[in-house]
């Protein structure tokens, strides 16, 4: 029986680790890196995240992230807030009451249960003079 090796392919952000080792092997001792370099580290912190990055690469997270940042990328998850279907958010009304001696309650509710409705005109009636 014989076994096959499958082929490993590295991901994406050990292929620009590897590209960044190598500059920093044939550099010039002090040498600024090069844009090229930095455009490849600000599209794998869009793909992989700013922190893993910049500690995979070796490279400033403050930098990293103002290049990330000069180049219109977030440099920080966004939250978004998903609704489930169907879902419009609490429910909201104006409650408006008005007694025979003219005394006025106006509110606006949301997200309120019916029962507190009644607990709350039921309330106004009584201390309205």
């Amino acid at each position: 029986m014989s076994t096959a090796t499958i082929p490993t392919h590295p991901n994406p952000l050990d292929r620009v680790r590897r590209r960044f080792e190598h500059w920093r092997q044939t550099r010039q001792r002090r040498s600024p890196i090069p844009e090229a370099l930095w455009a490849l580290a600000v599209k794998t912190a869009r793909a992989h995240g700013l922190h893993r990055t910049a500690r995979a690469l070796r490279l400033s997270y403050a930098a990293l992230k103002h290049r990330l940042e000069a180049a219109g990328g977030p440099s920080t998850a966004t939250f978004v807030e998903l609704m489930p279907p169907g879902a419009a958010g609490p429910p909201a009304c104006t409650l408006e009451l008005e007694t025979a001696r003219g005394a006025k309650l106006r509110i606006h509710l949301q997200g309120i249960a019916p029962p507190d409705l009644t607990v709350l005109s039921r309330t106004f009636w009584h201390a309205a003079p």
